[in-house]
């Protein structure tokens, strides 16, 4: 245990951000570090428990949480940076964007302030870069067999590189013009910079791994030839089917999917040239995000640093409560209300006003353009919603941006291809192994789960990748 009287002396402590008049000026990160000394005092706060629910229960990757508090605590960087990295290929990733499941389950969030374990986890990294600790580690020898990952993201490439540590040859082959999937096109800058995502990269080339970029499975490549050549494959494509909506207007210009803004916008910081006529600029727009969970927030944080005239994040469920209700348990994730930079009634607001229990019901346009949009006010119940009578209103609308999740591609021509089984909803089917329904074909994250969390995609391209090594040493022996 770090300290046994940690959680008594010293108080929960997470970075500050930096000023809003500073931070909606560009697209870099928005805390501020906290000193070595700091986070030595935080990971003072970790009790040890005795059942230990932060990486039992909370943390899919099982993140030794109390002993690398401890290690931080006794001043061994080191020690802690080897304990993360045997449960976590990126923690500088999982550091930044996972809104830390093992914090909701610690025992201090019984009554107090959770210890700080995701910022820990970030500055461990960190200090591993820094220090020069973090090195390719290539396997010593190769075993010859050619394993193909389709995706870049958290998944496909926390799998890549256990693969290519196994010693095998691992290509990486991604659609998309640059590596990293929903890391690299999904998350902004200023909460993901994407030198981060470079830096693991040329880590993971120095190991052995081969990147292919512009290359769609299905499309450019046959699941045939893709059989033939490799030895086995592992899809990790992701979810990548935006949910829509079905509403009159809906083919009125000005009216995109999250992620395409998003996607569009770090094309932009990294140099990409975009037509004008593909440009989705929010710049002097009223601004409707559709959507209330972190994705559209992500939108409105971005709206505000393009220059947008207002904008509004709207929500059809109701607000959640300020406080866990009975039926939502410790050491269960809270469903309770939260805010983030971008909200107006954060503590370090941006300026966005979020209103919930709405329902949209039309989009209005001028000369092809949407201009407004017709919403509703609902009343929940048991059953369901209703719409409250006489409670329709219009928003002002240049730019909206729907942000409603991710459904299962049930079409996807790269399933279709490889001839996979699917669930009733069209998540690719596997067992226990990650093996699909066609032999030597694996897959993993959210094209298995639905959308989910980057550390659960993490922990699901590692456990992967022990089916697939398994699979290939097995088949090398017959």
């Amino acid at each position: 245990m770090a300290k046994p009287t940690g959680f008594m002396e010293y108080g929960r402590k997470t970075p500050d951000y930096r000023p809003v008049e500073d931070r909606i000026q560009d697209f870099k990160e928005i805390e501020v570090s906290l000193t070595d000394e700091q986070l030595r005092e935080q990971a003072a706060r970790c009790m040890d428990c005795g059942v230990p629910f932060c990486h039992s229960y909370g943390c899919p990757l099982g993140n030794l949480v109390p002993d690398y508090s401890d290690a931080v605590y006794r001043g061994d960087w080191k020690e802690a940076l080897d304990l993360m990295h045997s449960t976590n290929n990126f923690p500088e990733f999982t550091g930044l964007v996972c809104p830390a499941l093992c914090e909701a389950s610690c025992t201090l969030a019984l009554d107090e302030a959770a210890t700080a374990c995701r910022y820990i986890e970030l500055k461990i990294a960190e200090k591993g870069w820094d220090e020069g600790w973090i090195v390719p580690e290539p396997a010593p020898g190769k075993t010859g067999k050619r394993i193909a990952v389709i995706g870049s993201g958290p998944t496909g490439l926390a799998a890549a590189q256990q693969l290519a540590r196994k010693g095998h040859n691992v290509v990486v082959l991604e659609k998309a013009n640059r590596i990293g999937g929903i890391l690299r096109y999904g998350i902004p800058n200023y909460k993901l910079e994407k030198w981060l995502i470079d830096r693991r990269i040329t880590q993971m080339e120095q190991e052995g791994v081969n990147f292919e970029i512009e290359v769609e499975v299905g499309m450019d490549l046959s699941a045939k030839y893709i059989r033939k050549n490799f030895d086995a494959v592992l899809i990790a494509t992701g979810t990548q089917k935006p949910r829509d909506i079905d509403i009159p207007g809906r083919k009125l210009e000005g009216i995109y999917f999250a992620m395409e803004m998003l996607a569009q916008q770090t094309k932009i910081l990294l140099g990409d040239t975009i037509p004008a006529e593909e440009l989705i600029d929010p710049k002097n727009k009223h601004v409707i995000v559709i959507g209330g969970g972190d994705t559209g927030a992500d939108c409105v944080g971005t709206s505000i640093r393009r220059g947008c005239k207002s904008v509004i994040q709207i929500e059809l469920l109701p607000a959640p409560p300020e406080e866990r209700e009975v039926s939502n348990p410790w050491p269960e994730w809270p469903i309770i209300f939260r805010t983030t930079s971008s909200h107006l009634e954060a503590a370090h607001q941006e300026g966005c006003d979020r209103l919930w229990s709405i329902l949209t019901k039309k989009f209005y346009g001028d000369s092809g353009s949407v201009k407004k949009i017709g919403c509703a006010k609902l009343e929940w119940g048991q059953k369901g919603f209703t719409e409250i009578p006489g409670s329709d209103f219009l928003l002002n609308a240049d730019l909206v941006l729907l942000s409603m999740g991710f459904i299962p591609f049930k079409e996807s021509k790269l399933v279709k291809d490889f001839g996979l089984a699917q669930d009733t909803v069209g998540n690719i089917q596997v067992d226990e192994n990650y093996l699909t329904s066609v032999n030597g074909v694996f897959a993993a994250g959210d094209t298995v789960t639905g959308a989910s969390l980057v550390v659960r995609a993490i922990d699901h391209g590692r456990k992967a990748a022990e089916g697939v090594h398994a699979y290939v040493m097995q088949h090398n022996k017959e």
